[in-house]
């Protein structure tokens, strides 16, 4: 088997590599050489001095609306906002000047007068941009007045969002990031001067605008005039209603993040120690969702393979290809709104938070003498649009809504303190069974590139019979890993492959019609990248010839969610993400399996519930949703595939996308 590796976006030619010339300017009377064009906010930063920012966010195009990061050039009347001014020829700066110092005071003291001042009952007290400037710049008291009674809108943006314009310090990060950095474009400016305020565009209800629920507006809000719909109550009720038996599952992406809330530092797993805390807050069962993420890498590897075989051994295109992840609720509504003609691309599957919602209010049900009535399922997720995909009406498969209740990191953070637990000197304890067991598989689905890897992992060893490890080191799957814009690899089988493992026996009949087939496969996080890639499907380019594309409406995927702890960065992603790989890596170095298709638990299912096998009519009816396809677009995959095939199937046809 042989990989290739492309980088970048496929198709899509680049210049030669041009190396700017330098300009050297003084920084405080420091002398710093910085390449042209660079701000003089980061020839601050080179030279060791920190200018205070607002609107200035490291993942967005800088607009120097707030005018907090102002300095005095020398030679020019007016102060400089230092985020947006290029340096171009050798200036000299000050960053600290009494005039500076007093400028950014009265910028401060202006806002806090047009801000609620509500802080103490604010979700983001203790975490607020405008707070900490309040206090570097000694405003001790409202020099320009204050804001006594709400004047100014407060309102949900469906199950996920909350808005509130008392706090808003237009500063445009949410417009920005909306627009910019995820493509969607919810969000607007209404009105000018103390009447403008971010709406939904052109004032529309929030159910008539593309919002995706994402949240990314809220992970950049420098105060709290955008956070997510807080559900704790809901769940406080749950756990103190001695009738209801409440169970929690807990994503990979928060357990790498939790320990923000608590100080430690980004990327410091909490895995274990959250496990206790959990019981300590009264949940009666915690489980992982590592292990339905397993189990969407059999459903979802199996749902690839019948496509594949319908579209290239039988012609059949009902179900086309390219394959779409539909584990992401964010990139689903985005697909939904933007390109409703590409949905039956989508895997039919739904998320690891819906699958295992589905078997709580079923099989676990069952086995335990519990009325699914009764039962109270709750999810940690590092997502706002989690609220928004446990709503969708398709999840009540069961009856009963898959998941009662979706938590944020930042959510279940703040119930942790309620209770005066200091999550990091807890002990640590495992997962309760029968969802405790999963694999390092599971884990990796929390960052950007780990569906894929998880996927490939499975399929690969369905398909030859032989190890993963044989082609790559210890499992990993470094070509679909990373974080550039998209990553796209390709993957040849070999001649040989083995028999068909019982556990797909009834699906198709051989490996033959893959001898040597090269899979060509993408990644993709972000909704603005996933908007390029869409449009190269459309027009025909090389991602129309992908089979299985991963798609992460978030920026590196789930660990960097709407529901994850505030501040975010790429660092700060990074970082979250050397936890989640470093945890898979320790399943192996342990003994526990790193191969959904090996996860015991899973296999368990299987053989007791959905005793049909993957893609089976009790799966699909339980684990999968069914979307009528209307216009689907259909791919021709550059696959030579063999004249002599066995084209008999009893492979269903009507599962169809979400």
């Amino acid at each position: 088997m042989t990989t290739t590796l492309r980088l970048g976006t496929p198709g899509m030619p680049g210049g030669p590599a041009v190396t700017s010339t330098s300009v050297t300017v003084t920084v405080d009377g420091h002398e710093v050489e910085v390449p042209v064009g660079s701000t003089i906010l980061e020839a601050a930063e080179k030279a060791g001095r920190r200018i205070p920012t607002l609107c200035h966010h490291p993942d967005l195009p800088d607009v120097g609306v707030c005018r907090i990061c102002v300095v005095e050039v020398t030679g020019q009347r007016a102060l400089q906002a230092s985020c947006a001014y290029p340096i171009t020829t050798p200036i000299e700066i000050q960053t600290y000047s009494r005039r500076v110092r007093q400028a950014r005071q009265t910028i401060v003291d202006l806002m806090l007068a047009e801000h609620c001042g509500s802080c103490q009952t604010c979700g983001r007290n203790g975490n607020c941009e405008l707070q900490d400037l309040a206090a570097e710049y000694g405003s001790d008291h409202f020099r320009f007045g204050q804001r006594t009674e709400p004047t100014r809108l407060f309102d949900t943006f469906g199950p996920s969002i909350r808005r509130d314009m008392n706090k808003c310090v237009h500063c445009l990060r949410c417009i920005r990031t909306c627009a910019e950095l995820q493509g969607v474009g919810a969000l607007g400016v209404i009105g000018r001067g103390d009447s403008t305020t971010m709406s939904p565009y052109l004032t529309l209800p929030i159910s008539d605008v593309v919002c995706i629920n994402c949240g990314q507006c809220i992970n950049r809000c420098p105060t709290g005039a955008l956070q997510e719909v807080d559900n704790t109550d809901d769940v406080w009720r749950a756990i103190e209603d001695p009738t209801k038996h409440v169970v929690i599952q807990t994503a990979p992406a928060p357990r790498a993040a939790m320990g923000e809330e608590f100080g430690l530092p980004p990327g410091t797993p909490v895995t274990w120690q959250l496990n206790s805390a959990l019981r300590e807050l009264g949940f009666d069962k915690v489980f992982d969702t590592n292990f339905s993420a397993d189990l969407t890498i059999i459903e979802e590897g199996t749902e690839l393979l019948v496509r594949l075989y319908e579209n290239l051994v039988l012609g059949d295109h009902g179900r086309p290809v390219p394959q779409f992840t539909s584990c992401s609720p964010g990139w689903i509504k985005y697909l939904e709104h933007k390109y409703p003609e590409f949905a039956p691309n989508l895997s039919s599957c739904k998320s690891p938070q819906q699958m295992f919602g589905a078997l709580i209010k079923t099989w676990y049900a069952q086995k335990n003498g519990l009325d699914p009535a009764d039962v109270v399922s709750v999810s940690l997720m590092p997502c706002t649009a989690k609220k928004f995909e446990a709503h969708r009406p398709e999840m009540t498969d069961s009856g009963f809504p898959d998941v009662d209740v979706s938590l944020t990191t930042r959510e279940l953070g703040r119930m942790i303190r309620e209770l005066g637990i200091r999550l990091p000197d807890l002990p640590e304890s495992d997962f309760d069974d029968p969802f405790g067991t999963a694999s390092g598989s599971g884990v990796i689905f929390g960052a950007t590139g780990g569906v894929m890897e998880a996927a490939l992992r499975t399929v690969v060893e369905l398909v030859t019979g032989g190890k993963v490890e044989d082609l790559f080191d210890h499992a990993d799957i470094t070509p679909v890993r990373g974080f550039e814009e998209t990553r796209y690899a390709e993957i040849t089988l070999p001649d040989t492959l083995g028999p068909v493992p019982p556990l797909l026996a009834h699906l198709v009949p051989d490996w033959d019609w893959l001898r040597g087939v090269t899979l060509k496969l993408a990644v993709v996080h972000g909704t603005a990248n996933a908007q390029k890639v869409m449009e190269d499907i459309k027009a025909g380019g090389r991602f129309s010839e992908c089979h299985f594309i991963e798609f992460m409406a978030c920026p590196g995927g789930c660990l960097g969610g709407g529901g994850q702890p505030i501040p975010t960065s790429k660092e700060i992603r990074s970082a979250r993400a050397k936890a989640i790989y470093g945890e898979d890596a320790r399943y192996g170095e342990t003994g526990r399996v790193r191969k959904s298709h090996e996860n015991p638990a899973v296999l368990r299912v299987y053989e007791e519930f959905l005793t049909d096998g993957p893609c089976g009519h009790t799966s699909h009816h339980l684990l999968h949703t069914t979307y009528t396809p209307r216009g689907a677009f259909i791919a021709t995959p550059s696959m030579t595939v063999p004249a002599t095939t066995n084209a008999t199937t009893n492979a269903p046809t009507n599962g169809g996308a979400r």
